[in-house]
């Protein structure tokens, strides 16, 4: 446990952890916990209404990053504009996939789910779990866009819809 970076993070930023998206470090405590004291980040998820506590030499273990720089989102947005990669593959396969890519926190994975499952309104309807997948993806890419344009969720909304009608047209 001597190599650990644990002071990569700090109070009041905002960090993205893979299996729930872009939180914001509110603090960092120690807890006791089965007789081991422990350093936890306190990271907020001010949307889902939720706090999660990491400990600080686990956090990037767990895949815990900082925001991505604006040229990540550059490039994520890129990829919102390429042609949908749709496999023939069976779509429990698939949407095991997507899940994968949502779950790895990879801004660029998760803008090709978005980029993917996107649909215009000339296009066949989207069953309900390609849905819900789409909705997922699309809430952590515009968060994230969000955080790091530092602009709100909102706008960063705007600026998704517009590379993904851009794309259609």
């Amino acid at each position: 446990m001597t190599k650990t970076k644990k002071m990569e993070f700090r109070p009041n930023e905002f960090v993205v952890y893979p299996a729930h998206g872009v939180g914001k470090i509110v603090s960092i405590e120690e807890q006791e916990i089965a007789g081991i004291t422990l350093e936890l980040f306190v990271i907020s998820f001010e949307k889902d209404k939720m706090t999660l506590r990491v400990p600080t030499h686990k956090a990037t273990e767990v895949g815990m990053r900082s925001l991505s720089s604006p040229d990540v989102v550059t490039r994520a947005m890129t990829t919102l504009k390429g042609k949908a990669k749709v496999k023939r593959a069976m779509w429990s396969r698939r949407a095991q996939e997507y899940e994968q890519k949502i779950n790895s926190g990879d801004l660029i994975a998760i803008a090709e789910v978005v980029r993917d499952l996107h649909r215009t309104d000339d296009q066949r309807e989207q069953s309900y779990s390609e849905r819900q997948l789409y909705e997922a993806a699309l809430e952590r890419l515009t968060r994230e866009v969000a955080a790091v344009s530092g602009s709100d969720e909102i706008d960063a909304q705007k600026k998704v819809d517009d590379v993904l009608i851009s794309r259609a047209a």
